[in-house]
């Protein structure tokens, strides 16, 4: 079967921020070429599942970047998907190549952007005269901002942007529900496993690590080098470790009630009408982690506690305030592989190709042609939801949960 051809843009700098400021357009006019940086971050903890990062990037504070892949044919109007990546609010890029969006493009006719956002203290340190928190929400904000500005240059309809994320990603596509300056700029959100117990710190636990981090650091964080700033952020995150017994949650992520989350939403987990939300959970997610407790049970039940029930009450809250909401879990366990239906597995049946997931022992032995055919039915899912706000019959790796 022709796959039709795709058009992949980028990296295309979305917006520029000096270091603790918040983010700013990009000036008309602006021709400097963006770099393909990644945000400054160290290793993530889960390459023993999805392999090293694909490709060479340098590390650059020089980050807000973004890619479009959209199909070749001239078109308008294409529902276009925005995807905010994982890692923990600590690692990851939007410009990588696992999350490169040709064949969902291809395949469904739509438009795919992968948007990156500042990271760990970078993205999210709340200290008095350095830097207020949320940077990365912000960034968030202006990567949407600029897809309703531009996407239509691309074929892309700027008035149906679905948000889709997984893990750190995903719980940012439902933290932008709740901020009334992103409200607008989306319609749908797609929610892959998110770990809603880690979504949000309170100020007070992130001014108490903003000191930690500075103590670490012992000098002035506007002025420090990068790595600086990452072997304090290294130490941090063993200091919260210690401290907390929290093998989950990192350090440096969102904080509640700081701009611009709103200090209060209401009784609705969002802000403005009732979106379209498609969430759900791997059946393995846990397996990613085990460095958790030994007296925390087995992965199915650690898995329960972490994803679905948490997952099941925010359905319960999303559908009670109008919100129409569709739930699905993946059962999908590539043969070969110890880590069976785990975190980020459903990452390479939506994005990416052969090429980038290559090096990833989470698809085991699997050849790649299985890897696509399976994935097939979740890029038509995800698509239908895009379009419609309904992701139609749910077909195997996808069960799809009572409503």
């Amino acid at each position: 079967m022709n796959t039709p051809r795709t058009v992949r843009s980028g990296p295309i700098r979305f917006a520029t921020a000096g270091r603790f400021a918040r983010p700013r357009p990009v000036p008309a006019g602006d021709t400097a070429p963006p770099s393909d940086g990644i945000c400054p971050q160290p290793a993530s903890r889960l390459e023993a599942l999805m392999g090293p990062p694909p490709g060479r990037h340098p590390q650059s504070e020089d980050c807000l970047h973004l890619t479009v892949t959209a199909p070749a044919a001239p078109a308008a109007g294409r529902p276009v998907l925005v995807w905010f990546h994982g890692g923990g609010f600590n690692s990851g890029s939007g410009i990588l190549d696992w999350y490169d969006g040709s064949a969902l493009a291809a395949e469904q006719d739509v438009v795919v952007v992968g948007a990156s956002y500042r990271l760990g203290a970078l993205g999210y340190l709340v200290h008095d005269g350095v830097s207020e928190g949320n940077l990365g929400l912000y960034d968030q904000v202006e990567a949407l901002r600029w897809v309703r500005a531009h996407i239509a240059d691309h074929g892309g309809d700027p008035g149906n942007v679905t948000v889709f994320g997984q893990s750190a990603g995903a719980l940012s596509a439902l933290l932008l529900l709740r901020t009334p300056e992103a409200r607008s700029l989306l319609r749908r959100v797609i929610l892959q496993s998110p770990p809603l117990s880690i979504a949000t710190r309170t100020p007070a636990e992130a001014r108490e690590t903003g000191r930690i981090f500075a103590a670490h650091l012992g000098g002035d964080p506007r002025t420090a080098s990068t790595d600086e700033l990452l072997a304090a952020q290294a130490r941090t995150a063993a200091d919260h470790q210690r401290r907390t017994g929290d093998f989950l949650a990192p350090p440096f992520g969102p904080v509640s009630g700081t701009a611009p989350l709103p200090a209060e939403t209401g009784p609705a987990p969002f802000a403005g009408h009732a979106p379209d939300v498609l969430y759900g959970w791997n059946a393995d997610d846990m397996s990613a982690f085990p460095e958790g407790p030994s007296d925390s049970g087995s992965v199915a039940d650690r898995t329960r506690r972490v994803y679905e029930e948490p997952l099941r009450d925010l359905h319960e809250r999303l559908a009670h305030h109008g919100a129409r909401v569709h739930g699905y879990r993946l059962d999908w366990r590539p043969p070969g592989s110890p880590h069976g239906a785990t975190h980020c597995v459903e990452i390479p049946l939506l994005l990416g190709s052969e090429r980038a997931w290559r090096h990833a022992p989470m698809l085991g032995t699997l050849p790649w042609t299985e890897v696509d055919a399976a994935g097939r039915g979740v890029r038509a899912a995800w698509a239908a939801f895009a379009r419609t706000g309904d992701p139609g019959a749910l077909t195997a790796p996808l069960v799809a949960l009572p409503r």
